[in-house]
């Protein structure tokens, strides 16, 4: 597809997606148009960015959009260019004509960059008067998503823009039912879910986002075991480390797999305290079966809740059980008792080995 001398400057950099199919020409220039339906590059690139596999890049050039052939009476629907989302609500709209509206979140979602600002009351407004959105539409209505209202003052877009803000509903899914029912969202539209499909998505990002210190986990346990836990044999030591490495990966499982799966019947309110209890009760069952001596196995409750806590405790970002000034207290409160776990279990290890209290 040839880029029309009309769309050069900013906005060129759409002709690389394929979702683009070609341009519609408006009052105000041309406005690329995109397909609803999702290509082979869409879904391995839903997958990948769900694994935190090139997630910072994962984004889109700001603007108008065109969604079918909309015309000047057809609804503005704004969102975040996080392509994710962008590709979410396209693909709910199908059959439908719209115009989009993406403003520079930096590739965060809509709920994450409203509490970040970058959703903003400014913002929207900079891309409608970019866009010369009043040329391209006869009405003057914007249509938000519910969850970027926290960064968005609808009294003072009408101000800075001329546009009026309409609160969408909380899932583009239900953006049809809701520009069906004359732009009026019912209770279940505006009601905010965390389903075990949604707490399990959110969660497998964590596998990638960690590569790191599982690494360096697992060095650490090479190097702890060396020093007593091994007997002092490179077999014995490859097993002390191997069996302490398991216990991390069972307190990565239930912190970032087990607390969002058993969320709403976990006992205690902060994140943290949750993976306490199940990493508590993990531990407990792999010292029965797996522990050779009291020590070993004390030590593996330790360390299997302190880090059951420590990746719940992550998880809480992208929960919508707390918010921003709760997830700082909660750390606050939490890492040392972490760390002091961690450390007592390590201590507990070693000083057993070395007193002799494990083969």
């Amino acid at each position: 597809m040839e880029l029309p001398p009309e769309a050069a400057g900013e906005r060129a950099g759409v002709r690389a997606w394929p979702f683009v199919t070609g341009w519609l020409r408006t009052q105000a220039g041309l406005v690329p148009k995109v397909r609803a339906a999702w290509g082979r590059g869409d879904h391995l690139g839903a997958l990948a960015v769900r694994l935190g596999i090139g997630r910072d890049k994962y984004r889109l050039a700001p603007g108008l959009y065109a969604l079918g052939e909309p015309t000047r009476s057809c609804p503005v629907i704004v969102t975040a260019n996080y392509k994710l989302t962008f590709d979410t609500l396209r693909r709910e709209l199908a059959g439908r004509s719209c115009w989009i509206l993406v403003v520079e979140t930096y590739g965060i979602n809509v709920w994450c960059a409203a509490g970040k600002r970058s959703f903003s009351t400014d913002e929207v407004a900079a891309r409608v008067k970019a866009a010369h959105l009043d040329k391209v539409v006869t009405h003057r209505t914007l249509i938000l998503p519910q969850l970027a209202m926290p960064g968005v003052a609808a009294f003072n877009l009408r101000k800075l823009c001329g546009f009026k803000a309409v609160v969408g509903p909380v899932r583009a899914a239900d953006l049809p039912a809701f520009l069906d029912a004359g732009m009026k969202a019912d209770a279940a539209m505006r009601r905010v879910t965390f389903s075990l499909a949604e707490r399990l998505t959110v969660a497998f990002v964590e596998i990638r986002a960690n590569r790191l210190l599982t690494l360096n986990v697992a060095v650490a346990a090479l190097i702890l075991a060396a020093v007593g836990p091994g007997g002092f044999t490179f077999g014995g030591t490859l097993a002390a480390a191997a069996g302490a490495f398991g216990v991390y990966l069972l307190g990565f499982t239930a912190g970032c797999m087990g607390v969002p799966a058993l969320l709403p019947h976990l006992p205690f309110r902060p994140f943290a305290a949750k993976g306490l209890t199940l990493g508590a009760a993990v531990g407990f069952l792999a010292a029965c079966g797996l522990a050779r001596s009291l020590p070993e196995g004390l030590a593996v409750v330790l360390a299997c809740t302190a880090w059951a806590s420590w990746f719940a405790m992550h998880y809480t970002g992208s929960s919508t059980f707390t918010s921003l000034s709760g997830v700082d207290r909660e750390m606050r409160r939490y890492i040392p008792v972490q760390g002091g776990l961690l450390l007592a279990a390590i201590l507990t290890w070693l000083i057993s080995s070395w007193m002799g209290g494990a083969s």
